[in-house]
């Protein structure tokens, strides 16, 4: 090496790359990829509207409602009031437009034998009560339950047949010096339409008709009225020295039990 020959140090570069702290601009989407996207957002709409408009096209149209409102399931409820016989009298009316409801109602109470009792009722109520003669001990009424509603033309009215039945006495001498007493005094009855029950009865012979007795009962045996077609009595005892009891009649009978010991409570009531 010459002594006046300089040496320079090798001198390394390297590049160093700066870590960037904003995300990179977004890239401006070509005409191409726009265009394509606009096509598909015009064809998703337009199936959109045809679906929907084929869904409103093959929907049925709503049925019109009848020109006038009438009266159905015309029912009664039939009870002893003191020294009559009251009958309750529930009704619906069918739905209408606005200008077919009825001006009034009109409820006609038939009693067989007995005089007919007209009542008139606004049309937006929905029953009515008539009273009529209770029939004597032993002895029962049977009669219809009329309803129409009233309009410039009348309609035709809706009936229900009832029955009321009361049992031969409601209080009989007994040996002793004490007295029997039969309860209830009285109960509705309805009819066996079409004699449903009788032959409910042929054919289960076996089988109790009662779910409750003398409240519901099977469905062959209950009538227009949701009321059974068949009536039990029980018959208690009042002892000379005042005690109440049951008799055979009215032992190991559910109803009857239920029965006693409401007539039970009449008596410190």
């Amino acid at each position: 090496m010459e002594p006046d020959e300089v040496v320079e140090p090798e001198v390394i570069v390297r590049s160093v790359r700066r870590r960037r702290t904003q995300p990179p601009p977004p890239e401006t989407p070509s005409p191409v990829a726009a265009r394509t996207w606009l096509i598909y957002t015009v064809l998703a709409a337009g199936t959109a509207a045809l679906m929907f408009d084929g869904y409103l096209s093959d929907r049925p149209d709503k049925a019109p409602l009848p020109m006038r409102s009438e009266a159905t399931e015309v029912r009664s409820e039939i009870s002893m009031s003191a020294d009559s016989l009251q009958v309750v009298v529930g009704w619906d009316l069918s739905l209408s437009d606005s200008a077919g409801v009825p001006d009034s109602v009109r409820v006609r109470v038939i009693p067989q034998p007995g005089d007919t009792v007209v009542l008139s009722q606004a049309s937006d109520q929905l029953a009515d009560t008539a009273y009529l003669a209770a029939p004597d001990t032993g002895k029962a009424v049977q009669g219809l339950s009329c309803v129409a509603a009233q309009h410039a033309e009348p309609l035709e009215e809706v009936c229900t047949p009832w029955q009321y039945v009361r049992p031969s006495a409601t209080v009989m001498a007994a040996v002793g010096g004490g007295k029997i007493v039969i309860h209830p005094s009285g109960l509705q009855v309805d009819p066996d339409v079409e004699g449903k029950c009788a032959e409910w009865q042929r054919t289960h012979s076996a089988d109790s008709l009662w779910i409750e007795v003398n409240r519901t009962a099977v469905p062959e045996c209950t009538g227009p009225n949701l009321k059974p077609t068949v009536a039990q009595f029980c018959a208690f005892a009042v002892l000379p020295d005042g005690r109440r009891v049951k008799t055979s009649n009215s032992i190991n009978n559910p109803y009857c039990d239920e029965l006693f010991v409401e007539w039970i409570r009449e008596r410190y009531s």
